[in-house]
């Protein structure tokens, strides 16, 4: 058996896909135990197939993928497996999914729009998962889409530690690098003691949809400035957002996201901005060919497995946070 064993009635298991294996299995050696062996292939119309090679019944099971591109391959084959277990007797499912696919699809801004991310959560409870564990949701509301319990992870902890090792933050200010980010930046502000500092964007009034104009509200002149998102998608916003505090009189820039989704010209914007580094937790998997000089990559994986730990164990997940958040 690859599971761990508690009070002599249950059972871990821990289950990875095949959107990033290596996260699986970092995971898995954090909490000492194997992956449960698993058949999965693609039929030669694409359609998934699913079977575990162990008995699940009675277990504990924690579903591991993180919603990596192809997007929506990787999320259909975690609603399968969540099926499979469903239909194999395992007594409870939790879905782990350190970034939460659809999730900037939170509600509506125009009529006739679909609100992706609550039908997500739907679709799992409807596969027949009891629990949802996911790192940094782009909104905390999410977290009510979902019929039953939702371990909200924070990477902050991870990321500035590092920050903090290396660099002096007396001289320091976070940036958000819009209206959105201000809450996640508040609290960046408060766990390094740094002031806070917004860049408000405005359209041109000359070209109409056209972000032009960003104003730095905030110290920034002479300051090292940390620029914090939840993910960097296309890397315009926080490449901008750098350009605009350079111009406002910033020594220097820094950036640190927790999903590093680098889409189209993001690793080349990235390469080729001012920003002296790039710091990023690895819940999505990062290919050799978007890895560059300035990107510096922490491990998520024994955040993850601390809180499936504690949720196998009945124990506190918020316990996880206090005092370091």
């Amino acid at each position: 058996m690859s599971g761990i064993k508690a009070s002599g009635t249950k059972t871990l298991m821990l289950f990875g896909g095949r959107a990033y294996p290596e996260l699986a299995i970092e995971v898995a050696e954090q909490l000492g135990v194997g992956l449960i062996p698993t058949k999965v292939f693609n039929f030669a119309n694409g359609e998934i197939y699913v079977r575990f090679e162990e008995s699940v019944r009675g277990s504990d099971a924690f579903v591991l993928q993180s919603h990596a591109t192809p997007i929506n391959e990787w999320i259909m084959e975690q609603l399968i497996m969540v099926d499979a277990l469903k239909r194999a007797s395992a007594k409870r499912i939790t879905v782990v999914m350190p970034f939460y696919g659809y999730a900037r699809q939170d509600k509506k801004h125009r009529g006739r729009e679909p609100i992706s991310a609550r039908l997500i959560a739907d679709l799992f409870k409807t596969a027949g998962a009891d629990r949802l564990m996911a790192v940094d949701l782009h909104t905390a509301q999410i977290q009510g889409f979902f019929d039953g319990p939702v371990d909200h992870l924070w990477a902050l902890p991870i990321l500035a530690r590092y920050v903090q090792t290396k660099y002096d933050s007396s001289n320091m200010t976070v940036v958000s690098p819009d209206a959105g980010r201000v809450r996640v930046a508040d609290l960046w502000a408060d766990k390094l003691g740094t002031p806070l500092a917004i860049i408000h964007k405005r359209r041109d009034p000359k070209e109409a949809n056209q972000v032009r104009v960003h104003e730095v509200v905030g110290a920034v002149e002479g300051r090292t400035c940390l620029l914090v998102d939840d993910m960097i998608d296309t890397a315009g916003t926080i490449t901008q957002a750098a350009d605009a505090l350079l111009a406002s009189g910033a020594a220097d820039v820094l950036v640190t996201a927790t999903h590093a989704v680098l889409s189209g010209p993001a690793v080349d914007r990235l390469k080729n901005s001012q920003v002296r580094e790039v710091v990023v937790t690895n819940t999505l998997p990062i290919p050799d060919e978007h890895r560059f000089d300035k990107l510096t990559t922490l491990s998520i994986a024994p955040l993850i497995a601390r809180a499936i730990r504690e949720v196998f164990e009945d124990g506190s997940v918020t316990s996880l946070f206090e005092g370091n958040a």
